[in-house]
């Protein structure tokens, strides 16, 4: 989620880097992600508790917002009920159906209305279409293939316009866009945040499926998905379905509610509660190796749905099918290990095929660590991905490591993949940070400079899992706000302004965008590194780059294994018209080539940058 999760770094890791979710870049709350995009993060050490954030109980995990506001543990039903089924299952509770029975239809309806749907729609089965946005048409093959940017925290206006400017332009497959259904607006400091009143984490708490939002309206959000298909760029959102809020009592869009209680939406009998099918203390997860506490108990405070009801997953399905009516094509799911694979499998049969007429891409967060069926290889069955929140750390010690002047060694990347431990290429979404990682020190983040630019590179240019970009805004504390006015609506992105982070326009990830759609699917070749952090390799007959980690330039005679000829340098120039805008490499007849790779800098081309 997107607030403070515990960290799920083994031991020995949380010595290496500093503590994790528990250090003050995890003061938020915790915050699973899931979606679209694969790879999995070092989880919670197998019989350590995890950290968590201040303000935040202890063995919470790191997630959506701050916790619970006070109060709310009066308000949980203490009642026992039926306990929990010997497999682990919440047995159920007396009254559950008689309470859903007597709601009135009309009141059914009325939800369904107000997503948009047919009736017919909100029981639709697996395959079956939804309702399609005026205007909306099929993407047709345009040479993309699958990098995706991550736009975290934009407004949908920023969104829209980046895409026609800069992502449409330089070649990227997909945009993720932030939570838009409509969430908690805080009105006090404390619980959570003292210093901060409207937090990032303040979306991961939603209270309504209305896309009134901190980034915009739905008619904004709406635009925002024309506006970016139109551009050859699809749309994938961020949806929460674990769980709804853990504190406060008034929404974006001015939607009064309590902790169980969402008006249209869902009363008490739609949420797990202690004593019932949560078997801890205080009705939080303590332990988050014990299966039942982390799919029944509440994740740091917050209300936990119960996605088994089938009122639950329509109520859901109706949102997701909502959202794919409007041109998305997938969704990066938050917190998905605390859903379970038996829910996430059946809330994806009630998705209606995307206006492409694809299966939705679904990403889920599920972080590393866990045992067995809490593992994120356990989960690459129940969604189209699960996020690389391993793989993230990989990248962070190979480029950096934990030493204060550490480098780490690129050699070691030689293996990076499922050949180093993580999860199948085909079934992650891989990046460098997002932003969780960044603030928890998992990853590493823009402050890194050139480092991270070169650690884009290196995922751009290598090829494992589906490639995300990430770029949000500047921070200080871990709760920071992205800009914003005094109402806690985001500004529109400056990217000349300092107070936001645009590593997807850079000119050297924009170059291997282009080098990463270029080469496809071409295996990686001639390797070669010097032990320690200068590296190059190919990908097939396609494209060649060269990767230098270290502070002093190197010069040396490399097998590109592509034909003589003068190449532009994508890393610093655009080869157009026969000419190129940088500087180029000379590949003698032999396939060899002399070049002088920069420090912390990166020299790439593919066949089709010939000069």
């Amino acid at each position: 989620m997107s607030a403070q999760r515990p960290t799920h770094r083994s031991a020995q890791q949380s010595t290496q880097q500093s503590a994790g979710h528990a250090t003050p870049s995890s003061a938020r709350p915790a915050t699973p992600s899931a979606g679209h995009l694969p790879g999995s993060s070092p989880g919670y050490a197998a019989g350590s508790p995890p950290s968590h954030s201040p303000g935040n109980a202890p063995g919470n995990s790191p997630g959506h917002s701050a916790g619970r506001s006070p109060g709310h543990s009066a308000t949980r039903r203490s009642t026992q009920g039926s306990g929990q089924a010997p497999d682990g299952h919440p047995a159920q509770r007396p009254g559950r159906r008689a309470s859903r029975a007597a709601r009135p239809v009309l009141a059914a309806l009325a939800v369904v209305a107000a997503v948009g749907l047919s009736v017919a729609g909100v029981s639709a089965v697996d395959g079956l279409g939804g309702t399609r946005e005026p205007g909306i048409t099929p993407l047709k093959a345009s040479g993309r293939s699958d990098v995706m940017a991550n736009l975290f925290e934009w407004n949908w206006n920023s969104v829209a316009s980046e895409c026609t400017r800069v992502l449409g332009p330089a070649g990227y497959a997909g945009v993720q866009v932030s939570q838009p259904a409509d969430s908690l607006r805080r009105t006090a400091l404390g619980d959570g945040s003292d210093t901060v009143l409207h937090p990032w984490w303040e979306i991961y708490q939603p209270v309504s499926y209305e896309l009134t939002s901190r980034m915009g309206t739905e008619a904004e959000f709406r635009a925002m998905v024309r506006t970016c298909r139109a551009a050859g760029v699809k749309v994938y959102v961020d949806a929460v379905v674990n769980h709804m809020t853990g504190q406060g009592s008034v929404s974006y869009g001015g939607t009064e509610y309590s902790h169980f209680a969402y008006d249209g939406l869902y009363d008490a009998a739609d949420f797990h509660h202690r004593g019932e099918e949560c078997s801890s203390s205080t009705g939080g997860i303590e332990d988050f190796n014990n299966l039942r506490q982390v799919r029944y108990c509440e994740l740091v405070g917050l209300a936990d749905l119960d996605t088994s009801d089938p009122h639950v997953r329509d109520t859901l399905a109706a949102y997701l099918n909502k959202l794919l009516g409007y041109g998305v094509s997938g969704f990066r799911v938050d917190a998905a290990k605390h859903v379970g694979q038996d829910d996430l499998i059946a809330l994806r049969k009630k998705l209606h095929r995307t206006v492409d007429g694809d299966r939705p891409y679904v990403a889920l967060e599920v972080f590393g660590g866990g045992p067995g069926s809490l593992s994120p290889q356990a989960f690459t069955e129940a969604g189209s991905a699960v996020l690389g929140l391993d793989a993230d750390i990989q990248i962070k010690n190979a480029f950096k490591s934990y030493p204060a002047d550490g480098t780490g060694s690129l050699a070691t990347l030689r293996d990076f993949g499922e050949g180093s431990g993580l999860t199948p290429g085909d079934k992650t979404l891989s990046f460098v940070q997002n932003h969780d990682t960044e603030r928890n020190g998992d990853s590493l983040n823009y402050k890194d400079g050139a480092t991270n630019l070169l650690a884009q590179q290196f995922l751009l240019a290598y090829g494992y899992g589906t490639p995300q970009v990430y770029s949000s805004f500047a921070w200080e504390t871990t709760d920071a706000s992205p800009p914003s006015g005094k109402d806690g609506l985001i500004t529109d992105t400056d990217c000349s302004d300092a107070a936001w982070v645009c590593v997807h326009a850079d000119a050297a990830v924009t170059g291997m965008v282009g080098f990463h759609n270029r080469v496809g699917d071409a295996a990686v070749r001639n390797w070669w590194d010097d032990g320690g952090n200068l590296i190059a390799f190919g990908r097939g007959r396609a494209g060649w780059v060269a990767l230098n980690n270290d502070r002093a330039a190197h010069t040396r005679t490399f097998s590109t294994g592509l034909p003589a000829g003068t190449y532009c340098n994508v890393t610093t120039g655009v080869a157009r018209g026969g000419r190129c805008s940088g500087p180029t490499v000379r590949v003698a007849g032999d396939g060899t080539a002399e070049v002088t790779v920069p420090a912390k800098g990166a020299v790439a081309f593919t066949r089709a940058d010939r000069v």
